[in-house]
């Protein structure tokens, strides 16, 4: 029935061994004396010692701390020089364990019903002992060793301190107030206990007159007198009771009481508790018997001996759900585990696991028997099971996941008692609990703080629970491990006991039997009083096998009958099948469905809710492995464990996938609802059908069911045992913590269409609903304006948010290497009082109202073992634990109170509430409301930030608040008025230096501003964009303030807006800072070319501007087709030359130009690279003349030339250029002189001409004139002539490449005076050009 957890190999055998109550550690002393500190859950070994002998390492570490502490080397022996002896026991000791030793004896005796009152209330944490560090205790024979496993540091007590007696065992004393700090009891060999104080390591007090021989265990409990008893055993086999509570009297104690237990000596004892009744003491002793003890009159109530012929090594106390009969176990020299079976009744001995079938093959020798020699239980998660063996440790898991048999019922509204049902043996008992004291003040109350000054919601608040326990006259039929659920009206109660099986559907107002029947499995459905459950018939029960009965013929006719067994079970199961029920008003139960589902595959499970799941066997091989990561987790290496059937093995590898068996079926039409998923341990769905979550082994996966199922996301809370939701609260227990998962779906595009869908159904059914009444009047329509306000529907991601509400760990305290600041002399106060004071300090809001200065509260207890969750109710949330008691966790701190109430659906009182949470934590508490859909109700929190402030109003809309939000966070709010000019604003004098920093304020938040814009456009608040573009404008203006796309957003809103003067001013703004692109981009919207032009070639984009140019047909496209070829031919200058090799460089020769001239062969040719269509720009001259002409003296006519006729254009805007008789191709200038040198075969002719006249016939030749006639313009050949085109562009192109001949090329000063006239055409709002210019179409 056990799965193992982890084993540790050793090789001598395991003699003591003891477990962290909350810590994953365990300490071991094995038969060589040697002390281990393992992390079991890790597989690590934290610290290991020679405890027996002499530890050399602790010995060389003390003599270095003595001499860094300036202390001189003792005379006598120290004592980490002593021998050890055998170790006698080991055990832990810090503040955890300190605190769940006393709760554990207060809550055992508060199950007796003549329990004093002060055990019934709520147990109070005890002041820290230890201050945040661990000891480990190692009680030796010849001295004591107190070993500080934060800061490895040890203390050493040896006998001689101690009346020079040996130490034989020890147990850990509590005293609510005590000077000496804590106290440990030793008992030694002459019978007496002696009481050292662990912070003056002196002997403060002895116990004597109680036993004749050495004393062999020792243990504290509490009477349900409520007064502490110390218990201890001898070797002469007596059990003698004390007192452990004591004044300031120095004398000697005497015994209370004095018991004969056995024969021989007291091996062991432990403390059983018992539901309703005084606790028990449970003792073993050498004489093979089991003794049970009544804790009230100490008279025996029982004596057993669980194996014959083998006496009972240690034994421990146990309380499992899953095993509700038994309450001990112990171990005998063997390879068992030993449960007794209902100790008081019939007392059977029952072999609770086999270690033997546990263990790895490869460390179990063949001829090698396994013997266990000590056990433990784990106080509190009582499913794990530790014990010693002769070949290592193993630590064993008992059904982590079966609940306790209770199920909490409907509480009527209004009523503060709350109702419960649970079984314990044959009887149905209700269990009525509530608080006896308010957990919820009023929100405006200022009571809140408790005597001593602090405020409740810092510190785990103490609730006071009153419960009564009440029987039920309907008796149950068996008293196995059952399970309890309850339907969704409250109205029925099922149990199934899965071991029978068997199951009984109850009704709750009168609890009569309405269905019964053979079944395993039972679930409900959330929506309807309609149950689905798994028929089985009964299989054979596993045969016992007796410790006598050592024969070999027993042994095999056992085996056949466990196998024959396992074969029935098997065939039982293959043959179940699934079959759903429904429960009528009249409380008669029909069958609806005799068989669900079509597969083949043996059921598994049942998970219930608004979809029926089924979980099916499969039968896979063990090397089939299918990888799929879990979230949170990644690869592990597979260690040899990785084949056994371990659940909660951290072995496992991770990478291994569950199997698709999972599939849901509806209740209605029992179909297959979507495909196969994995099997989740358990589901649990939302009563109003909106949210499910299925828990896996180390996550749990959260969905939204509505409009369709989606999923939202999963949530790292490992090995969860069961959880509840409460809106949209889920609220999970796991073995060691309790959590709560705050959940939202968020906005996703499916809410949205579903919605425009819902509305457009709703105005169908309107109108239909209007026609059938009114006929065709309703159709009649009158067409009105219509004022609809705009509302921008944002997508809201979903959010998913874990608080841990309960642990079973300590707050963490000082650690003792952390030194308190040394205050100054003239403060009287001590560092111990002003640490005190300083705690106690409350933090005071508006109108005297206290304020939690943490985020959320600290940790709470969480109840021991397994819980059912009971759900929320009266502001805590309910549990039931083990023993049916019922516990609360506060959720009164004002940061988990916040987010229950906008779970909840009430933000309003969420904000009210804030008012007791610190302004700091506003900010927290606004992201959360801002996750569950309350953007508007957090803007009304005081605390929050302005950054947080302005997301909050653009998602609630308040687009005012949030540009005032943004104006504040910018430090804009003094700029965008007026305009500046940017050498105003680099020059700024300290003057203006508030106006430096609001460029930075706005160029930091530009995305916000941008965003501010886009949704007050989409909103119709033009004023809240235009106050948003004015700033953003300014900062614009500003070099290097936005970057690329923030300035190319800009230029779009301005124009979008009509901003064209602020957009202008940007566009020249961007051109002196050299942005050109970003400056062409705002000249484009501005619909100016030759401002865009301007921007491309300011900023060394000419070949941008030489596209624009072509593009748009602009006068200036030859020159900067010059410019451009000349910076490409300069860059090739400069490029450096490639190798080649001979073939390469002959194929090149091959390829070049003929050298007519040896001038010519001196020059290289240039770079041309020209737009589509536009002519060259050095045109062909095959035939080139050896005299040298001048370009305006020739006038040979051109055979088939295109003539442009009509007037002469006028002498102000260009000069005659004369007709040359042949095309003249004048050689390639240097690029270095081509700016001021003509062309060879021309001469200079610009130099005669005035520098108006020199600029006017560049402007002219740069592009082909068309002059007009008085007939209108003269239009070129049409185009349907293809031949006569290609000889007219030729033509065209030798015209343009003469005509240009006679100028030289552009120069930089030319450039200069037209890009200047294209700037003042730009000032001029984009005047058009002089209209008896016409510009050429090359294309």
């Amino acid at each position: 029935m056990m799965k193992l957890r982890a084993f540790r190999p050793t090789n001598d055998k395991i003699m003591k061994i003891q477990l962290h109550p909350t810590h994953p550690w365990l300490v071991t002393a094995d038969a060589s004396d040697h002390v281990s500190v393992w992390n079991w859950e890790h597989r690590q070994v934290i610290y290991e010692l020679k405890a027996g002998g002499v530890d050399q390492r602790r010995l060389v570490g003390a003599k270095l701390e003595k001499l860094a502490e300036g202390e001189s080397e003792p005379r006598g022996k120290r004592a980490e020089a002593l021998r050890g002896g055998s170790v006698k026991q080991v055990s832990f000791y810090d503040d955890d364990v300190h605190y769940w030793k006393l709760w554990h004896n207060r809550s055992a005796a508060a199950e007796a019903p003549t329990a004093v009152s002060n055990l019934t209330s709520a147990f109070s944490s005890p002041a820290p002992t230890t201050k945040g560090r661990h000891f480990l205790v190692i009680c030796c024979e010849n001295k004591a060793i107190f070993l500080d496993l934060v800061t490895m540091r040890g203390r050493d007590v040896p006998k001689q301190d101690l009346d020079n007696k040996s130490l034989l065992c020890m147990e850990f004393l509590s005293r609510p107030a005590s000077t000496d700090g804590p106290l440990v009891a030793f008992g030694g060999s002459d019978g007496m206990i002696r009481v050292l104080s662990m912070l003056t390591w002196k002997l403060a007090r002895r116990y004597t007159g109680g036993h004749k021989g050495p004393i062999s265990c020792l243990m504290t409990f509490m009477a349900s007198s409520g007064e502490a008893l110390l218990v201890s055993g001898g070797g002469d086999g007596l059990l003698v009771i004390w007192n452990a509570e004591y004044g300031q009297d120095s004398r000697d104690l005497v015994p209370k009481s004095i018991l004969k237990a056995h024969d021989g000596g007291v091996l062991a004892v432990d403390l059983s508790r018992v539901v309703g009744a005084p606790p028990h003491l449970v003792t073993v002793g050498a004489d093979r018997t089991l003794v049970i003890w009544d804790t009230k009159s100490f008279k025996e109530l029982r004596r057993i001996k669980p194996v014959s012929k083998m006496a009972c090594r240690s034994v421990s106390s146990w309380c499992h759900p899953r095993a509700p009969n038994l309450d001990i176990f112990t171990c005998v020299k063997d390879s068992h585990i030993w449960a007794i079976e209902n100790p008081l009744n019939s007392a059977i001995a029952r072999p609770l696991c086999e270690l033997s079938s546990l263990v790895p093959p490869q460390f179990l020798a063949p001829h090698k028997k396994l013997k266990v020699y000590c056990v433990v239980a784990h106080t509190l998660q009582p499913h794990l099971v530790s014990a010693g063996t002769n070949i290592g440790v193993f630590v064993c898991e008992f059904d982590a996941k079966a609940l306790p048999p209770a199920a909490p019922l409907r509480t009527a509204p209004g009523s503060r008692e709350h109702d419960a049902v649970f079984v314990v043996g044959r009887e149905l008992k209700l269990l009525q609990f509530q608080l006896s004291n308010p957990a919820n003040p009023a929100p405006g109350s200022s009571g809140s703080l408790n005597d001593t000054g602090k405020l409740r919601g810092d510190i785990p608040e103490q609730l006071h629970v009153k419960q009564i326990k009440k029987h039920i006259s309907t008796p149950v039929p068996h008293d196995f491990y059952s399970v309890l659920s309850v339907s969704s009206s409250g109205k029925y109660l099922a149990i199934v006991w899965p071991d029978i099986p068997y199951f009984s559907v109850y009704k709750v107002s009168d609890w009569s039997v309405v269905d019964s029947g053979s079944a395993r499995l039972l679930v409900w459905d959330t929506c309807r009083d309609r149950f689905a459950l798994l028929e089985s018939i009964l299989p054979p029960r596993m045969p016992i096998i007796s410790k006598g009965s050592s024969s070999k013929k027993v042994k095999e006719a056992a085996a056949a009958a466990a196998a024959a067994a396992a074969q029935a079970a098997a065939a039982a199961a293959s043959s179940a099948t699934v079959q759903v029920r429904i429960l009528l008003e009249d409380g008669t139960s029909n069958i609806l469905m005799r068989s669900v589902g079509s597969r083949n595959e043996p059921v598994s499970g049942l998970h219930g809710g608004a979809l029926l799941g089924i979980a099916y066997r499969s039968f896979r091989r063990m090397g089939a492995v299918q990888p799929m990561p879990l979230s949170g987790y990644g690869s592990r290496s597979v260690s040899s464990f990785s084949t056994m059937d371990d659940g909660f093995s951290s072995t496992r590898s991770s990478n291994e996938a569950s199997p698709q068996t999972f599939q849901l079926y509806s209740w209605e039409t029992f179909q297959p609802v979507g495909g196969l998923l994995p099997q989740p341990e358990w589901t649990a769905w939302d009563q109003i059908v909106e949210y499910c979550a299925f828990a896996y082994q180390h996550y749990i996966v959260i969905s939204s069911l509505r409009p369709q199922f989606r999923y939202l996301g999963d949530v790292a809370v490992p090995y969860a045992t069961g959880g509840i939701w409460h809106r949209r609260q889920l609220f999970v227990t796991t073995p060691t913590t309790i959590e709560c998962v705050f959940v939202d779906a968020g906005v996703a595009p499916i809410d949205i269409e579903t919605n425009r869908r819902k509305e457009e159904m709703r105005l169908k059914e309107e109108q239909s609903k209007a026609f059938a009444e009114h006929g065709e009047l309703a159709l009649v329509t009158v067409e009105t304006k219509q004022s609809t306000s705009k509302e921008r529907v944002t997508l809201r991601p979903p959010m998913l948010q874990v608080v841990r509400l309960a642990s079973f760990q300590q707050n963490p305290s000082i650690p003792p290497f952390i030194t308190l600041p040394k205050h100054p002399k003239a403060d009287n106060h001590s560092p111990i009082q002003m640490e005190e004071r300083k705690v106690n300090e409350v933090a005071v809001g508006g109108g005297g109202v206290a304020v939690a200065v943490t985020r959320f509260p600290a940790e709470q207890k969480r109840p021991v073992g397994p819980l059912v969750v009971a759900g929320v109710r009266d502001g805590a949330l309910w549990l039931i634990d083990r023993y049916m008691c019922a516990h609360a966790i506060s959720l009164s701190h004002p940061g988990i109170r916040c987010r229950c109430l906008a779970a909840y659906g009430d933000a309003v009182s969420a904000v009210k509430w804030a008012s007791r949470l610190g302004r700091e934590h506003h900010d927290d508490l606004a992201q959360f409301m801002l996750g569950m859909g309350y953007a508007t109700e957090a803007l009304h929190l005081p605390g929050i930030s302005k950054r947080l402030e302005y997301d909050l109003a653009l998602q609630s809309n308040d687009l005012k608040r949030a540009l005032q939000s943004l104006l504040t966070m910018s430090n804009s709010r003094d700029i965008g008025h007026e305009t500046f000019d940017l050498n105003d604003i680099m020059n700024l004098s300290s003057k203006k230096e508030n106006v430096v920093d609001a460029v930075q304020g706005v160029a930091k938040f530009a995305k916000e501003f941008l965003d501010l814009i886009d949704a007050a456009d989409a909103t119709g608040h033009a004023d809240i964009a235009r106050e948003a573009l004015k700033r953003l404008a300014a900062a614009g203006s500003v070099k290097g303030a936005l970057q690329a796309h923030e300035l190319r957003g800009l230029a779009l809103r301005l124009g979008n807006h009509g901003e064209l003067t602020r957009l202008s001013n940007l566009v020249n703004s961007l051109v002196s800072i050299g942005s050109g692109r970003e400056a062409a981009f705002a000249a484009a919207l501005l619909g100016d070319n030759i401002l865009m032009e301007k921007a491309w070639h300011d900023t060394g984009m000419v070949a941008e501007s030489v596209l624009h140019a072509h593009a748009h047909g602009r006068p200036s496209l030859r020159s900067l087709v010059q410019e451009w070829n000349k910076t490409l031919q300069k860059e090739m200058e400069h490029t450096p030359t490639t190798k080649m090799d001979a073939a390469d460089a002959f194929l090149a020769s091959l390829q070049q130009s003929t050298i007519s001239s040896l001038q010519d062969s001196a020059k290289k040719p240039p770079i041309e690279i020209l737009p589509p269509g536009m002519a060259s720009l050095y045109g062909p001259n095959p035939g080139q003349s050896t005299s040298k002409k001048p370009l305006h003296t020739s006038h040979h006519p051109i055979a088939k030339q295109l003539l442009l006729e009509g007037p002469a254009p006028t002498p102000q805007n260009a000069s005659t250029p004369s007709e040359p008789s042949e095309p003249v191709n004048p050689p390639a200038p240097e690029p270095a002189d081509a700016a001021d040198n003509p062309p060879t075969s021309e001469p200079a002719s610009t130099d005669s001409k005035p520098e108006a006249q020199s600029q006017s016939e560049e402007t002219d030749a740069s592009v082909q004139q068309v002059p007009q006639s008085d007939n209108g313009p003269i239009e070129l050949q049409p185009s349907d002539q293809e031949p006569v085109e290609d000889e007219e562009q030729k033509s065209l192109a030798t015209s343009v490449s003469d005509t240009e001949g006679s100028a030289p090329p552009a120069s930089k000063g030319n450039s200069a005076i037209a890009t200047q006239e294209a700037s003042q055409q730009s000032d001029d709002k984009g005047t058009e050009a002089d209209d008896e210019i016409s510009m050429i179409d090359f294309t």
